[in-house]
């Protein structure tokens, strides 16, 4: 699984490209748009930014899936956003925009997870390589 390394190389990399190429590559990923997720740090309080990608939308909440590649461990951003849901959200490059985390329900999960999967089977391996159930979070706008 990758490591918290390989993980924040990605995330700036990924930051490195957008500013390169002055967006124009980077904000979709595999057919995903790429939302750029502000929560604030369990531990230390201060805010902590990640670039994610959105398989799909509930409504009018972006749904982002916890995977951390299939690892045994929640990614930092999700344990973050399960301790203080308000967060901020930059969707391809926009504006950032207060929003509400909620960890989707199990009937939730239930509907949305084979939507997901059919879309993007990247996320059923992911799934197959750890026994804990990947959290799907749903982004909320509050305003």
């Amino acid at each position: 699984m990758p490591s918290d390394f390989v993980l924040k190389s990605m995330n700036a990399a990924h930051r490195a490209l957008l500013r390169f190429t002055g967006g124009r590559i980077g904000y979709q990923a595999i057919g995903m748009p790429v939302l750029e997720l502000i929560t604030i740090g369990r531990r230390s309080g201060a805010p902590r930014a990640v670039m994610l990608t959105s398989p799909i939308r509930d409504g009018d909440a972006y749904v982002v899936v916890a995977s951390r590649g299939g690892d045994d461990r929640h990614p930092a951003w999700f344990l973050n956003l399960r301790d203080e849901p308000r967060v901020e959200v930059a969707v391809q490059g926009g504006p950032r925009r207060p929003m509400l985390a909620a960890v989707a329900s199990p009937e939730e999960r239930a509907r949305l997870w084979p939507v997901i999967t059919a879309g993007f089977r990247n996320y059923a391996g992911y799934q197959e390589r750890t026994e804990r159930e990947i959290p799907l979070v749903l982004l909320h706008p509050t305003s």
